[in-house]
């Protein structure tokens, strides 16, 4: 092989090797793009995901705020109507209250209702003897119908007639004035005891005021709330 061959083989070879050179740099270049552009396709997912994963959240802060809000709104409007409610369940009572003054008034009539009163509590007490209290203004009317309500009691409960001791010393409160209405009164009725005092029985007009009211508040609250929604 002369020297015009040998410096053609390595020509060739150093063509191959220039080529195998430039395939590989070509190989190695596309790659690192590739690389690159998934490297930069991943970094954008990534800062996407964080995106709308801020945005979820915000969103979900603002739904919790309106939900807390709409909450709120709702409890204080509840509030106004249960005060709403209130208000008029107190003045209904009220008006019932200022009633009951005028009762006393009709002195035939409430004569007959403080003997069934008496009578009423003779049942409940059940004692042989009992102390009884009311105003100092229905005295006169008590000592009145006390005989008639013992000898009632006594047919109704198959026993003999009790003692009744009035009270003379301390009287129930009177009726409310104009100038003392902060004070307190009593709109007529009696309180029995046993006479040991351990046993205690109020069957005042206000007495049964509150104990009818207390029995009707649920229907009065129900006809209140259904007029309400309605």
């Amino acid at each position: 092989m002369n020297d015009a061959d040998v410096s053609r083989q390595i020509q060739q070879m150093v063509r191959f090797i220039r080529q195998e050179a430039e395939e590989k740099a070509n190989e190695i270049s596309v790659s690192a793009e590739e690389e690159f552009n998934i490297e930069k396709l991943q970094l954008v997912e990534a800062e996407k995901r964080k995106i709308r994963q801020e945005y979820e959240r915000k969103e979900k802060q603002v739904e919790v705020r309106r939900k807390i809000e709409y909450s709120m709104q709702l409890n204080a409007s509840r509030i106004k109507v249960l005060q709403a409610q209130d208000d008029l369940v107190n003045s209904m009572k009220d008006t019932a209250a200022k009633e009951l003054l005028d009762v006393a008034g009709h002195h035939h009539a409430y004569k007959n209702l403080l003997k069934d009163l008496i009578v009423q509590g003779l049942v409940r007490l059940k004692e042989p003897a009992v102390l009884l209290r009311c105003r100092e203004e229905d005295l006169e009317l008590v000592d009145a119908i006390l005989d008639p309500a013992k000898d009632e009691y006594a047919e109704k409960a198959g026993v003999h007639s009790p003692e009744i001791i009035v009270d003379n010393d301390v009287y129930l409160p009177s009726a409310p004035s104009h100038d003392h209405t902060h004070e307190q009164f009593c709109s007529g009725g009696v309180v029995l005891a046993s006479r040991d005092g351990k046993i205690v029985y109020e069957n005042t007009l206000d007495a049964r005021l509150d104990v009818v009211f207390r029995k009707k508040l649920p229907e009065i609250r129900k006809l209140l709330y259904s007029q309400v929604v309605a």
